[in-house]
């Protein structure tokens, strides 16, 4: 007799606990899936802000090479 409500026990308790499982991976991959979409969305703004570094670097030397070239022209005069 002890067997069988055991038996009904778990019967009943399988399904509940196999939801909660389902439910959770859900979650789990619906996070995984945001923190992706994230990492994605950071990675294209460094890179952004890369390139934004490089062209000013670029300007930069190139108004050092002016100036140099400026100041060349003066001290020869």
């Amino acid at each position: 007799m002890l067997n069988l409500v055991l038996s009904c026990v778990a019967a009943i308790q399988a399904p509940l606990i196999m939801m909660s499982q389902n439910r959770q991976e859900e979650k789990d991959r619906r996070r995984a899936e945001n923190d992706y979409k994230v990492n994605l969305k950071t990675e294209i703004m460094i890179e952004d802000l890369y390139d934004k570094i490089n062209t000013i670097l670029k300007k930069q030397i190139l108004l050092e090479k002016k100036l140099l070239e400026k100041m060349r022209r003066k001290l020869q005069k």
